[in-house]
């Protein structure tokens, strides 16, 4: 009877354990994948009449020393898509790119990307966007350098608790699971941040330079990746935390029992 029991607490552990795993490796996927694509956020706007000053466009996008009104003002005329680490905007095949000024054909357009760097990362925001002289928002600022800081700080945590769970594995024993869980719980809490950091610097830019009336934006699927790995990550701590104490819980008592 006794080895039943042990065997039916076994198989129950086990359970929750590669269900915590799947749910890990599903979120550590949906996270980086929203780290490394470019749909955050997406903008919507007309096709333009015509690009007859595509120079200028691509000089002031692709600007080494990037004005934050300016390239915004591009991002919603032309179909704009922004990453952590990347913006991009639609314009015409290269091919075409000096043609004479006549509406283009969407089959023509493509989609051109400025990388950001970690210097451009940690510039900053001015209260009046574009306008040096207005001076720093710092509230702006450190939820821009949080939103991109937190995600790769939720991987490494997950990264190092996968680690534990190894050497956890490699000793038979279920208590170090305990810090896999909780690793696994700081981790939901950064990527929770990040989202919210995200989505408080979208809306606090929309109130200093509002979208125009005739352009749309809307949170994209990387976006929607990164929300969707948050409570995954929950799930998988709470299931690694109950694993681990519940099982040191009752083996304690089945020692309790032997003794007696």
């Amino acid at each position: 009877m006794q080895k039943n029991l042990k065997a039916r607490m076994d198989n129950r552990f086990a359970t929750a354990l590669v269900i915590a795993c799947v749910l890990s490796l599903i979120s550590t996927i949906y996270m980086a994948a929203s780290i490394g694509t470019d749909f955050w956020y997406e903008y919507r706007s007309p096709a333009p009449e015509n690009f007859s000053d595509l120079n200028k466009i691509r000089d002031e996008f692709f600007d080494s020393d990037p004005d934050e009104k300016t390239y915004n003002d591009l991002l919603f005329r032309y179909n704009g898509t922004m990453g952590l680490w990347r913006r991009c905007i639609t314009v015409p095949n290269k091919s075409i790119w000096f043609s004479s000024p006549e509406k283009t054909e969407s089959s023509d357009m493509i989609t051109e990307c400025f990388s950001l760097t970690l210097s451009d990362q940690f510039m900053e925001k001015f209260v009046e966007p574009g306008n040096h002289n207005t001076g720093i928002d710092l509230l702006r600022t450190y939820l821009w350098r949080c939103q991109f800081l937190l995600p790769f700080v939720s991987l490494g945590l997950m990264c190092f608790g996968a680690l534990i769970g190894l050497c956890a594995c490699a000793c038979r024993s279920l208590y170090p699971t305990i810090a896999t869980g909780v690793l696994h719980l700081l981790a939901g809490l950064c990527t929770l941040g990040s989202v919210s950091c995200y989505v408080a610097g979208i809306e606090l830019l929309h109130q200093k330079l509002p979208v125009p009336e005739h352009v749309r934006g809307e949170f994209g699927w990387s976006f929607c990746l990164a929300c969707v790995s948050a409570p995954l990550q929950f799930m998988a701590a709470a299931l690694f935390i109950w694993a681990a104490r519940t099982n040191r819980k009752e083996y304690t008592l089945m020692k309790a029992y032997r003794v007696a």
